[in-house]
Order: C-alpha cells, then sequence, then structure tokens
C-alpha cells in the first residue's frame, strides 16, 4: 500500500537579473541587455519520515561553496532541513548573473548579495507544497546530441599552451582548424538519467532530469537565458499536459569535455539565435516525456543522504613560473586586452597564476549522494568528464543513478589524469582548473562508496 509519509512538493522562483547585471561565463565580462527567457530556482522537496532531502537546480554558471553553505545554513535555519541533506547545483547555461570570477568575468556583487533569498524562497515554497507522493528513476538515450570537443589533431599542427608555453597533446574547440582534426578523443555520456514525482492524485508534481551537455550557447552575447535547460522544463510540462504547479528541471551531468559544437560536422543543426537550444531541449524532453508512461512506480521510496568534503590538494605555479606571470601581468593593459589572439591568453592565464599563487595547498570539496527509494543521484563540485559519469553510472544501480555536477559549490574543471597529462582547455592551470593531478580518482572513489 502506499506509504503516506512519503511526500514531495516543488516550487520555482523568478531569479532574473535586471538589465545592465554582469554575466561571467565567458573569458570576459559581459553585459545583461536582453532577456529571451526567465531564470529560475526551481526546488524540489523529499520527505519520508523523519527525513527530508531538498534538490534545487539554478539557472546560473556556477555557484562557489561558499555562497551555497550561506544557502544551506538559511534553509536549515528556516525550513529545517540538514544542510548535509541539500543538493544546490548550477545548470551552467553561460547566460546568467554572474555569483562568481571567472577568468576575466567579474562577479556581480549586488546579484550575488540577492541570490541566497531566492535559493531559500524556492525550498520554502516547495515544502509548502507537500503532498502524497510517489516516485520514479528512469533513462533514455540521447546520443546525438553530444560529442567530445576534445580532439587529436594532425601531424603539424601546434596546440599551444598558455600556461607552460609549450604545446598540448590534443586540442579543445578547433575553431578555424576543422581541417586539422584526427580524431576526437573520447566518447561522451549519450544518456538522459531522470527521477520523476506524481502525486497520488495523479498530477505531476516535478521530473529532475539529468544530461551531459555543456550548454548550446546560441545567443548574442549581453543575453539572459536559460538555455537548453529552460527549453527542456517548458517543452515537458506542455508534454505532460501539467498544471501550473509543475516544476520542471534540467541539470548538469558529467559533461567537463562535452559539447553540440560539431566540429566535424558542423551543418547538422540550424543557426538561427536559440534554434538549437529549442531543438534540442524540445527533442530531450520529447524523449523523456515518452518514457514516463512505461516508468516502474515506487509509492514507499527511503530516503537517505551521505555528504562529505573531500580534502584534495591544488596545482599551484612554481616560483619560477610565478616570477614570470608577475612580469607579464604588470606589463599587460587588462582593461583594454582584446582575447583573440594566443597572446592575449598567454596574459589572461598569467593573471590566473598570481591569482592561483594565494590559494592554499588544499581545499575541502564536496561529494554528496542521496538515495531515493531504488534509486541515487550523485553530486560532485566541479566539471567532471564523461568518463567519470560513466564509471560512477556502471558501479551504481541500472538506470537509476546519475551525477550531477557544479552541485554544492565550483571549482572549475576536473579532469581523470591521463587527461590532464594530455592538456586541451580543460587542463590548463588557473582558477577553474587547479585540483591536483589524482583529484578525478580521489573524487570518484569517495562517491563509488557512497553509491555502491
Amino acid at each position: 500500500m502506499p506509504n503516506p509519509s512519503f511526500q514531495a512538493g516543488a516550487a520555482r522562483v523568478d531569479i532574473t537579473p535586471p538589465l545592465g547585471t554582469l554575466i561571467n561565463g565567458d573569458l570576459v565580462t559581459h553585459y545583461a541587455r536582453s532577456v529571451h527567457d526567465p531564470l529560475h530556482a526551481k526546488a524540489l522537496v523529499l520527505q519520508s519520515g523523519a527525513q527530508t532531502v531538498a534538490l534545487v537546480v539554478v539557472d546560473i554558471c556556477a555557484m562557489p561553496q561558499d555562497l551555497l553553505d550561506e544557502v544551506k545554513q538559511q534553509i536549515h535555519r528556516h525550513v529545517g532541513i540538514s544542510p548535509n541533506n541539500v543538493l544546490i547545483a548550477s545548470t551552467h547555461t553561460h547566460a546568467a548573473g554572474s555569483v562568481m570570477s571567472l577568468l576575466l568575468g567579474a562577479a556581480d556583487l549586488s546579484y550575488r548579495q540577492g541570490l541566497p533569498a531566492s535559493v531559500l524562497n524556492a525550498v520554502q515554497g516547495a515544502r509548502q507544497r507537500l503532498r502524497p507522493a510517489r516516485a520514479g528513476f528512469g533513462s533514455v538515450d540521447a546520443p546525438e546530441h553530444v560529442v567530445c570537443r576534445r580532439f587529436f589533431m594532425k601531424e603539424g599542427y601546434a596546440a599551444l599552451n598558455p600556461v607552460t608555453g609549450g604545446l598540448d597533446e590534443v586540442k579543445t574547440n578547433p575553431f578555424g582548424a576543422e581541417a586539422h582534426i584526427d580524431r576526437r578523443v573520447s566518447a561522451a555520456d549519450p544518456t538522459v538519467g531522470f527521477l520523476a514525482v506524481q502525486g497520488l492524485d495523479g498530477q505531476w508534481i516535478s521530473v529532475l532530469a539529468n544530461y551531459g551537455l555543456h550548454y548550446v550557447g546560441d545567443w548574442e552575447n549581453g543575453t539572459l537565458t536559460a538555455d537548453y535547460f529552460g527549453v527542456f522544463s517548458e517543452q515537458l510540462k506542455k508534454k505532460l499536459g501539467a498544471n501550473d504547479d509543475f516544476v520542471g528541471m534540467m541539470s548538469n551531468g558529467t559533461s567537463g569535455e562535452v559539447n553540440i559544437w560539431d566540429f566535424i560536422d558542423p551543418d547538422r543543426y540550424p543557426k538561427a539565435a536559440f534554434a538549437k537550444s529549442h531543438l534540442i531541449g524540445t527533442d530531450l524532453a520529447e524523449k523523456v516525456g515518452g518514457a514516463l508512461p512505461g516508468l516502474e512506480w515506487q509509492a514507499n521510496p527511503a530516503l537517505d543522504a551521505q555528504y562529505a568534503e573531500v580534502p584534495v590538494g591544488v596545482r599551484k605555479p612554481t616560483p619560477a613560473e610565478l616570477a614570470t606571470a608577475q612580469a607579464v601581468v604588470a606589463a599587460t593593459d587588462f582593461e583594454c586586452l582584446q582575447p583573440t589572439s594566443a597572446e592575449a591568453w598567454r596574459r589572461v592565464y598569467a593573471r590566473e597564476q598570481v591569482l592561483l599563487h594565494a590559494y592554499p595547498d588544499a581545499v575541502r570539496f564536496p561529494v554528496q549522494a542521496i538515495r531515493i527509494g531504488n534509486g541515487i543521484i550523485g553530486a560532485l563540485g566541479g566539471e567532471f568528464f564523461a568518463e567519470t559519469g560513466l564509471r560512477l553510472k556502471a558501479a551504481g544501480p541500472a538506470a537509476r543513478y546519475f551525477t550531477i555536477t557544479m552541485a554544492n559549490g565550483y571549482v572549475g574543471y576536473v579532469p581523470p589524469a591521463h587527461e590532464l597529462r594530455r592538456g586541451g582547455y580543460e587542463t590548463w592551470r588557473c582558477r577553474t582548473s587547479f585540483l591536483a593531478e589524482n583529484a578525478e580518482e580521489l573524487l570518484r572513489e569517495h562517491l563509488l562508496r557512497f553509491i555502491s
């Protein structure tokens, strides 16, 4: 019989920033000049007996751990949910308000100050809507929208590394060098995993999906948009015929080296603004919606959460590298820097070395797993490669596990050690790629202990 102690509620809060707000996610700062579609903080709260968990997805590029720790304390204080039971993740849209500095993209302190209250309001709203429910995990394949953006290039091509001054084995996003591509470095994760939640009255409460696609980015700089993550949510609501209380959520999976800028087949998608993100978001909604009628529902799923902050070493410049970087920074007019050349990238990354020098020798990295009946959701606070996610899925419950990345914090890229040694944009030492070489293995093994 259904267990009336299992309840669920969902809510969303508009977090669209005002025009003029800083946007990060690119090499330089952009400023919001138009709104294409609203941005949201979305929350799903689940309760079974004495255990309550909150799953929150925010339309934003990245959120630092100190900010999210503050939000979790507010949730604990006002809603009563333990911080260890709260998962808060960024979608990683690159067209949202900035709450942390990334490369030359600055944080908008005013927008950052207001964001915690919005996330709290979403969780409070979801908590107030709790009602008897059932849950189920599922997955569908969507391999056509994910491609590895890292390439082995043909002999003779020079993939410059702006940090070391040497050459990399691979090239990420080889714009203008398509003729020199040899082959992709690795395979993407083709699966969309999802958690579906429905009231015992048959009304939809929420679907939280997960896909290893970085973002689409088919918009003009200065635009605010939730990218394909928002399209998926709205299109799924239409497909299900759900009421306005339904909250669709798309989270970012292990997509550190995956996007849909296909350098081998560049004409496979329409090129008009927002056409590609609309096509992909709609197609994923169709696929997930089509799988829901066959879902195996759990009427009384138990809840459990595990959380740890794992110490991880930091890669920092040597004294000689630091001295060289300081000289470059001293000779650079960053206010007039146009990031369109290898020399500009060298100067940007010299600044990164100087700033990274002030980092501690080790940081504490958030690792989390939330069990919902026979399914598990893992969470990692950075951009992990598809290889990591596939290895975790192989160890977790088949078709009932997925990894949400950029969750509970953000440290940038965390490549496997062998990819780190190959080089490429994701590996260049900076404030968005600074963990020690063994970090991916260390963190993956810790999460494996949670989900096995």
